[in-house]
């Protein structure tokens, strides 16, 4: 309690012993240092269960993202990186830094591909992310009502999902074949002229657009099936006893809700088709030519195929590394100012 001056009347500096509390440690406790102290106090055991699994991911991904982007410095290639031949035989790696010299021959260099391949990877993009997700919301909507053997179309729909990406993939390029194709026998038992499906450049590109379409809606109707079972049904009900029509309905009420879901959907959907890599790989290998080539099929030609250029294959990874990062901040900037923090 603060002492009283007897003379004045007037509040007088706080009494020995007093309740004011000390302003020191307050301010401590404000500084980032104080605060993460204060964190690991409070929260020391969830820190002990959690450093393991922190460990192993700095391990596993931190120390290969920074030996790539030490790498995309480099002019390293399959001559001059380090070899181990039999069991005494060590040859020193011999490359040289060469500071961003990738990185300006990827983007401005006299023969740089890379803008052609970014405008196939962005169209592909779009054309995967936003077909599947329109699919998987109209089966999602579809599945949610009470229909007759709904858990037999549920697990049929999810087959694409489940199998691994790589039988589905050769299956497609069966199915695909100009000779002895399913699809061109169909066409022709129909009268029409068989399709070139894989050996087309446009044609081509239509194909690993459906077939990465094929695998990827079940994900999307899955996640959104999950979101329409937790609407409560009394805002249905609510709209219905107002006179709300069907489209009224699914536009002021399925969609809001479906937000949050979506929004995850559609970001972790561009991020994995971005990156596809085993449907480009093995149904076309990137051809005819380079018309199916993604970023990523690219960058892992130039390591693995004809002379070996570590170096630049480490800058296309990186610089696909910092679009999906850009591509995330200004996403999350969006659905922040829409109301959506995650």
């Amino acid at each position: 309690m603060a002492a009283v001056d007897t003379t004045t009347g007037r509040p007088g500096a706080p009494a020995a012993g007093g309740d004011t509390p000390a302003r020191g440690p307050r301010r401590a406790a404000g500084t980032p240092a104080g605060r993460l102290r204060l964190a690991l106090s409070k929260h020391w055991y969830a820190w002990t269960l959690v450093a393991p699994v922190a460990i192993v991911i700095a391990v596993i991904v931190g120390y290969p993202l920074v030996q790539g982007i030490y790498l995309s410095t480099t002019n390293a290639n399959d001559q001059n990186s380090e070899k181990q031949i039999g069991q005494f035989l060590h040859i020193p790696a011999t490359y040289k830094s060469v500071g961003l010299g990738n990185y300006t021959d990827i983007l401005f260099g006299a023969n740089t591909t890379f803008w052609a391949r970014l405008g196939w990877t962005v169209s592909w993009t779009v054309a995967c992310v936003g077909i599947s997700f329109l699919i998987g919301l109209a089966l999602a909507i579809m599945l949610n009502r009470q229909v007759r053997f709904r858990a037999l179309y549920r697990t049929l729909l999810i087959l694409p999902w489940a199998v691994p990406a790589f039988v589905s993939t050769f299956s497609w390029r069966f199915i695909m074949n100009h000779d002895r194709g399913f699809l061109n026998h169909a066409l022709q038992a129909l009268g029409l002229p068989a399709v070139d499906w894989l050996n087309d450049p446009s044609i081509a590109q239509i194909s690993v657009i459906i077939v990465n379409i094929w695998l990827s809606f079940p994900f999307v109707m899955v996640a959104v099936l999950g979101g329409l079972q937790s609407i409560p049904a009394e805002l249905y009900e609510a709209a219905e006893m107002d006179g709300a029509t069907p489209w009224q309905k699914f536009w002021y009420i399925t969609l809001p809700a479906l937000r949050p879901v979506s929004s995850t959907v559609i970001l972790l959907s561009t991020i994995w088709t971005f990156n596809m890599f085993p449907v480009i790989f093995l149904l076309t290998n990137g051809g005819p030519g380079d018309s199916t080539q993604l970023l990523v099929t690219y960058a892992y030609n130039k390591a693995f195929t004809g002379m070996r250029q570590f170096g630049e294959s480490s800058a296309w990874g990186v610089i696909i590394l910092l679009i999906l990062v850009v591509f995330a901040v200004f996403y999350r900037r969006s659905l922040r100012k829409q109301g959506e923090v995650w």
